[in-house]
């Protein structure tokens, strides 16, 4: 009952329209859940133009044109911004926007604006209410655990290749040491018998030099060895 009254009134008032006027309807919110909208601006039209353009505008001030669409009597055209995916379709008394692959930060309020461009006069919409365009954001955070998954084999993987190499690391460094002790131990052997050196030159006892010692032999000190 309620949509019956509200389009007796629209027809109403569109009655009631002075000649070249536009008058736009749009659906107050859009819910989106899979990234895609639809955004249909129903508009009529009570001039004698021939050649329309069709534009969907982002932000409470309009700032940013999403995307058009033109056409005349033979001809269709249409245009997007590179920061959004959007295509309009004209049918009849309505325009199509369709918008994909959109994100959480491209929620917004949307207008939609229909310009009669010939011929004279020009003639364009006033501005509608718009058409809260909400994009959730729960299927984001789907996406975001499948990476967290996939890389805990490369995790796995990464960690058992640094205990490879911290072992390998480990026995080289023990194989270095094991050697460097060894060469150090024989080292200080050879020294050891260096220094142990005798000079075993005949020596004869004091008071007895003649008793069958060479004359060269000297005295043998006994008191170096007493101690």
């Amino acid at each position: 009952l309620t949509v019956y009254l509200a389009n007796k009134c629209f027809s109403h008032f569109l009655l009631s329209l002075p000649e070249n006027k536009i008058l736009v309807a749009q659906r107050p919110l859009l819910v989106v859940a899979n990234k895609t909208a639809t955004l249909v601006c129903n508009y009529t039209y009570n001039g004698t133009g021939k050649e329309f353009r069709a534009s969907l505008h982002k932000g409470t001030d309009s700032a940013v044109e999403v995307c058009f669409i033109s056409w005349n009597m033979t001809k269709i055209s249409t245009n997007s911004n590179k920061e959004f995916n959007c295509q309009g379709i004209h049918d009849k008394d309505k325009v199509i926007f369709n918008l994909w692959n959109m994100s959480a930060s491209q929620t917004d309020i949307y207008f939609c604006k229909i310009e009669a461009m010939y011929p004279p006069p020009y003639v364009y919409n006033e501005k509608s209410n718009g058409t809260v365009i909400h994009v959730k954001v729960f299927f984001v955070l789907f996406l975001k655990e499948t990476p967290i998954q996939t890389q805990e084999p490369q995790s796995a993987i990464s960690y058992w290749i640094t205990v490879a190499v911290m072992g390998l690391l480990a026995f080289y460094s023990m194989l270095i040491t094991a050697v460097f002790i060894n060469y150090w131990q024989k080292s200080k052997k050879n020294r050891y018998h260096q220094s142990d050196y005798m000079n075993m030159t005949p020596r004869h006892p004091p008071h007895q030099k003649n008793k069958g010692y060479p004359s060269y032999a000297p005295t043998r000190d006994y008191t170096a060895y007493r101690s």
